[in-house]
């Protein structure tokens, strides 16, 4: 009888779990991330030419999901709801796009370019987040801009580094309210970045 009993079990817990709900799906959500410039002006053909190497991303910012900080201070990253790219590599676009419509420059490039650049900007993604105890975004940036070497006898010349930080109000805790307060922070962070590298040469 005992035996019989052992050999029934398994079919009865087949049965109990084929009454369990199943789980919930959740669709994962890729957020855009290209902020717009305020204005296109066309190119000065007497500007200098600027370079803009790829923005590193610090450590822990080269995952793409939505960042927030927690009551406790604690980082979270969101898994169901993600940037399209990687941020820092959004970064390193809106800074092409923002100071090509800025109309300072005669061209904006990009390594591997055969034009010769007459100013080189680089930087790091540190900060860029959602804070909703404070009720803002947060976009950090470290910015390098640098004068290359004109020749073999001189040496590339640090014009100025310095850190930028973008905020935007924080109007709600949707993933949506996140994603476009975070956006319009590093708007506000390229609009900085933008006037400095102007103002460099």
């Amino acid at each position: 009888m005992n035996r019989r009993l052992i050999l029934l079990a398994p079919f009865a817990l087949s049965a109990c779990t084929s009454l369990l709900p199943a789980p919930k799906y959740i669709a994962r959500t890729n957020w855009p991330l290209a902020p717009q410039p305020p204005a296109q002006n066309p190119a000065n053909p007497s500007g200098p030419i600027l370079m803009v190497r790829p923005i590193t991303a610090a450590p822990g910012l080269d995952q793409q999901g939505l960042q927030s900080l927690a009551p406790g201070g604690s980082l979270t990253i969101d898994y169901y709801n993600n940037w399209a790219v990687q941020p820092a590599d959004a970064v390193t676009q809106s800074l092409i796009n923002w100071t090509q419509a800025s109309g300072a420059f005669a061209a904006v490039i990009t390594p591997g370019s055969r034009l010769t650049p007459t100013l080189i900007v680089e930087g790091e993604l540190t900060q860029f987040l959602a804070d909703p105890g404070h009720a803002q975004a947060i976009a950090v940036l470290t910015l390098v801009i640098i004068k290359p070497a004109a020749g073999l006898t001189t040496k590339a010349l640090p014009l100025a580094q310095t850190l930028i930080t973008g905020t935007a109000p924080l109007t709600g805790n949707t993933p949506a309210a996140q994603a476009a307060a975070q956006a319009a922070a590093l708007a506000n962070a390229l609009t900085q970045a933008t006037a400095l590298i102007t103002r460099s040469f």
